[in-house]
């Protein structure tokens, strides 16, 4: 039986609560007045629809269905789930809540909001122990954070279910214990908030440079590890205690505009520092560095794919090390008669796998990357590909013939086979040091992004690549060319 999720409000939060239920596999009915609700929620879920995906490695379950109801009651009637996204209003809120009860007297209600307290919410409602707040983050599709916070007339077994079916749909349930206002997130989200204002409001620091301050430091670190445990790994082998030791005393000084400090008693002392253990388990310091370190590699590179924050400053150095080896290098100022260097690359981190060494696609990636690269020297770069011409991979075989380790630093070597007219036939050679680790064999064709079809390259292009073929003509024919899976060696 598909579950259904009522949702009242189709703005941003709404809409993304829509996507997140309906991308897996609930049915979703809408309730909001605004006559452009469909449309705004369509354009959230078609983004959702291309992000969410790719989250996992596994396929999203068939959508479920979605609908729009005429009032709250109509939405609201045989849902599992009702989730409250309207405008941060206690009065209004309140007056859904009683229309919700008109004909739904089993299903959750979940309010989406960001501080007021669930026990003023529930305060007017015939049925007050099935109220939470399932506070969540923008996008709400992607982000897997939602604070479970209980009401004082919540029922218990309630905050357990929402665990259950928020879980189901691939979020993290933080239950907040505490009522209080802001709960938690959004208290240690204002606070550094309150003190960017405050640096903007004294002229010491611009919105760009504030925000630059956060992403390309700090606010890597927190993607992985909280401020505690952040801080924790910061004191190196005595923790938190050594951390709280060294710099606790400067909590007190006028740094900030919050200068509300806790007393560090000893006892206090103790007590994180043992939270902080137990947090860290059995990692050690060093362990723990491996991990951080092994994750921000990672989130820094999905970053550089989109040329993003501290991704586009580690674009920018890799320009530079190209231009520094002479990697950067096109046609006219490379012999003819050489194999062509495509790739000089140390193998990042991201690309092994459990057996620690470079996983099947990351040999294609890397040969990929080499093509790419061939491809730019003869003068099919962006600019070109822009104009409207490229070449597309027909054919690809990969022989493995050594394992590669994270850190090996790799060269890839390129050959034309033949380079006229439409073709393209490349072969490259991987090596560490004098260890060739894999070869690759390549057939493009020259095709144009109009018809999508086989056509000529430009003049200059079809040039540089028969110079290489002609002057790669007089080298011996590579081990290994025309082979095919089962062919004997």
């Amino acid at each position: 039986m598909t579950n259904k999720a009522a949702i009242i409000g189709g703005g941003v939060i709404g809409g993304g609560w829509a996507a997140r239920f309906l991308l897996n596999g609930w049915d979703v009915e809408v309730y909001d007045p605004d006559p452009e609700a469909a449309r705004k929620i369509g354009e959230v879920i078609s983004n959702a629809r291309r992000a969410l995906p790719g989250l996992t490695d596994v396929a999203l379950p068939a959508e479920g269905r979605l609908s729009f109801g005429a009032s709250v009651q109509d939405v609201a009637r045989g849902a599992r789930l009702i989730v409250e996204a309207v405008p941060e209003r206690l009065e209004i809120k309140q007056t859904v809540y009683a229309q919700i009860e008109e004909t739904n007297a089993d299903g959750i209600i979940a309010s989406s909001t960001s501080g007021i307290m669930p026990s003023d919410l529930q305060a007017k409602m015939a049925h007050p122990e099935r109220l939470i707040v399932g506070h969540p983050f923008n996008p709400v599709y992607l982000l897997p954070l939602v604070e479970l916070v209980a009401g004082s007339k919540t029922d218990a077994a309630h905050i357990e279910t929402a665990k259950a079916i928020y879980a189901g749909v691939g979020m993290y349930p933080l239950h907040c214990r505490v009522e209080i206002e802001g709960f938690l997130s959004d208290r240690l989200q204002e606070a550094l908030w309150r003190e960017a204002l405050w640096l903007l409001k004294d002229k010491i620091a611009t919105a760009e440079e504030i925000d630059a301050a956060i992403a390309y430091g700090p606010g890597l670190r927190w993607a992985q590890m909280g401020t505690m445990q952040t801080f924790h790994l910061a004191g190196g082998e005595g923790g938190m205690r050594a951390m709280l030791a060294m710099f606790g005393p400067c909590l007190k000084w006028p740094w900030t505009k919050l200068m509300d400090v806790p007393e560090l008693t000893d006892d206090f002392v103790e007590m994180v520092g043992d939270q902080c253990d137990t947090q860290a388990g059995a990692l050690s310091p060093r362990d723990l560095e491996v991990i951080r370190d092994d994750n921000l590699v990672g989130i820094i590179r999905a970053l550089k794919a989109q040329g993003w924050g501290a991704g586009a400053v580690a674009q920018a150095h890799e320009k530079l090390l190209r231009a520094a080896d002479g990697s950067d290098a096109r046609a006219a100022a490379l012999p003819a008669d050489q194999p062509v260097q495509t790739a000089h690359r140390t193998v990042p981190l991201d690309w092994t796998d459990y057996n620690g060494h470079m996983t099947e696609s990351r040999y294609l990636h890397a040969f990929a990357d080499a093509t790419d690269r061939f491809m730019e020297i003869i003068g099919c770069d962006s600019a070109y590909i822009t104009s409207g011409g490229s070449y597309f991979t027909a054919e690809t075989h990969i022989r493995h013939l050594d394992e590669v380790h994270a850190g090996a630093v790799i060269a890839i070597t390129t050959q034309v086979i033949l380079g006229e007219g439409k073709k393209m036939h490349l072969f490259h050679q991987m090596h560490e040091g004098d260890r060739l680790l894999a070869t690759a064999e390549h057939f493009l064709l020259h095709v144009s992004l109009e018809t999508r079809k086989p056509s000529a390259p430009s003049v200059a292009i079809e040039a540089a690549l028969v110079r290489f073929a002609t002057g790669h003509a007089g080298l011996p024919k590579p081990e290994g060319l025309g082979r095919a899976i089962g062919v004997a060696r």
